[in-house]
């Protein structure tokens, strides 16, 4: 548990502002409930979270001598340990192969982009299976299953942040708003600062310190709480509010313009590589999950906004034109990260995982001229780094065409029961939803053993 030092007697003014919040509910019992933790893990797990689903034929998992409708349009290339090949697009992750492991034999069977999702970020499988499904989650994820898990933090920085948001299909459903992730927002943008510390439910810092606005903005999240059914997350939230507002380090976190500039620069001056760097510095800082929206390392591309790489006429999607594109911005932040936390020996505290939803057809598709691979949930991989695993292998293998595992099938249930065991969750334990009856963290899954050191 984080220890925070005491900044001496407080002033005046200070003390008629926290007077203020109680005003507002917040009274010296919510506070001390906040401070008041149990002992906690102390680990970080980053997601770089690849929405759309990258193809695992060109990154993670080559197969050069299959048929050439298979193989696509990249060379493997040789890393620095033997008998490791990744795509010749990254090639500083392939000097870094002895400080990360690749997860091959992962699969599962939602080929839509939100059930696929859902199934890897909360290892619930959804009740469709409908490709144009555009479902949200009726259970947490991973991040919000592990700041109920690991309670309030005292210092107030929350226990779950996405960047620049959380993935937007989950939801905290039966745990209650309290466990909703914090949205950073972009901190590549010209004029980032540490954000307002904008809270679940719309309330922002500057409403705390104005009774009347206060109050108001109580009555509309407990409104919209009583609707959605999850008045229950609104002690957690008025904690963690009082907690943030009182505590300026919890600013100094967001801060990425407190590092060197020759740091920013290693990361890369681009949205994921100052996503990485900054989810370095929440993790350093204590936070449990910060989960890397991925989608495009610039916002607002008309085309290749994700890794759903279709073969498109229209706007002119094609898969080798946007692998050439993201991948150097993939390759130059991933590494940085993954350098970092090793250099600061925060290996251990920190686990990286890189992956998205689902994989890519083996076989490839042609639209007018273009390249493209359609969703398949058979076949994916992940990378790992850090968090005290075993390192420099590869875990499982899929078929000469990249379609199905051959060796050690692995779900994302097992992927999941890796991380929680990681951050210190219990995943076999019990939660209640709002019917009162009993729900398993994970009803599947075990750790996967060949990581574990």
């Amino acid at each position: 548990m984080m220890r925070v030092s005491c900044s001496g007697p407080s002033t005046r003014r200070h003390f008629l502002r926290v007077g203020t919040l109680a005003l507002g509910g917040l009274g010296l019992n919510h506070f001390l409930a906040a401070a008041d933790q149990s002992k906690v893990s102390d680990t970080s797990v980053i997601l770089f979270w690849m929405w759309g689903g990258p193809s695992q034929l060109e990154t993670y998992d080559m197969k050069p001598d299959a048929p050439v409708e298979y193989r696509g349009p990249f060379r493997p290339i040789q890393t620095d340990v033997p008998g490791i090949e990744i795509c010749e697009l990254f090639p500083l992750q392939a000097k870094r192969a002895r400080r990360f492991s690749l997860v091959r034999s992962l699969h599962h069977t939602m080929s839509s982009h939100n059930d696929g999702s859902i199934e890897v970020l909360t290892g619930k499988t959804p009740l469709t299976a409908d490709p144009t499904s555009t479902a949200v989650s009726a259970h947490p994820d991973f991040g919000m299953i592990t700041s109920k898990a690991r309670g309030a933090r005292g210092d107030g920085l929350p226990n779950y942040i996405g960047i620049p948001q959380q993935p937007f299909m989950t939801r905290p459903a039966y745990l209650g708003v309290g466990y909703k992730g914090f949205d950073a927002g972009n901190p590549a943008a010209e004029k980032y600062a540490p954000p307002s510390l904008a809270l679940a439910g719309g309330l922002k810092m500057d409403q705390f310190f104005d009774r009347r606005q206060l109050l108001a903005g109580f009555d509309r999240l407990r409104w919209d709480l009583d609707k959605g059914g999850s008045l229950a997350g609104a002690d957690q939230l008025r904690s963690s509010a009082l907690a943030m507002l009182t505590n300026p380090k919890i600013a100094d976190a967001f801060a990425t313009n407190q590092e060197p500039e020759s740091t920013r620069d290693r990361y890369g001056r681009h949205l994921w590589g100052q996503c990485c760097l900054l989810a370095r510095r929440l993790a350093e800082a204590g936070s449990a999950v910060i989960t890397i929206d991925a989608l495009a390392p610039e916002l607002g591309k008309p085309i290749y906004f994700s890794w759903d790489d279709h073969a498109n006429a229209q706007p002119g999607w094609d898969l080798a034109e946007g692998m050439r594109w993201r991948a150097p911005f993939l390759d130059q932040a991933l590494s940085a990260l993954i350098d970092d936390i090793y250099e600061r020996g925060m290996d251990r505290k920190i686990l990286v995982v890189a992956m998205g939803e689902f994989g890519r057809t083996p076989r490839l598709s042609t639209n007018a001229g273009r390249l493209g691979r359609d969703h398949w949930p058979d076949a994916m991989t992940a990378l790992v780094s850090g968090g005290g695993l075993r390192m420099g292998q590869v875990v499982g293998a899929t078929n000469s065409r990249a379609e199905y595992p051959k060796e050690r099938p692995l779900t994302p249930q097992d992927m999941l029961a890796t991380i929680y065991r990681h951050l210190g969750v219990d995943f076999k334990r019990e939660l209640v939803d709002l019917t009162g009856r009993p729900i398993r963290i994970l009803l599947t899954g075990e750790p996967i053993h060949e990581l574990i050191c």
